[in-house]
């Protein structure tokens, strides 16, 4: 009995270890029209967070998306502006990530694709900038 057990467990870690995250088989990097517009819409306002960024007051949330972390940080006649840079970031972001999804066939992928990218711009992130940390903390990089 404890060896049908063990050949049990074996078989099923090994069925486990052949499992790849869907996200793996996906083409981040595909290139449509709309990826493309999202993109340079994405690279155009880069240029005018990357003050908050370096600040602190906005920082790259653990879902992906970029939060006003504290608004202290940005003087008060520029707090809408922020506001609105943030909310457009994160509507690309989002349009992002369907799209990528679409792209690739599987719109179900969405999610995990999402959770790739809230991992890259983590990691791409410049240091001095605030990111959150999977258990919701935030630290600066």
């Amino acid at each position: 009995m404890k060896y049908t057990q063990f050949f049990a467990s074996l078989m099923m870690g090994a069925a486990l270890l052949s499992i790849q995250p869907v996200y793996a088989a996906a083409d981040l990097d595909v290139s449509t029209p709309a990826v493309q517009s999202i993109t340079q819409s994405m690279k155009t306002r880069t240029g005018k967070l990357s003050e908050y960024y370096a600040s602190g007051a906005v920082g790259f949330a653990k879902d992906g998306n970029l939060v006003v972390r504290d608004a202290s940080l940005v003087p008060l006649p520029k707090r809408q502006e922020v506001s609105r840079l943030v909310a457009d970031e994160n509507q690309d972001r989002a349009a992002l990530y369907r799209e990528i999804a679409r792209a690739n066939n599987h719109p179900e992928w969405e999610a995990d694709i999402r959770q790739t990218f809230a991992q890259r711009w983590v990691q791409r992130a410049q240091s001095g900038w605030w990111v959150q940390q999977s258990n919701g903390s935030w630290s600066q990089k």
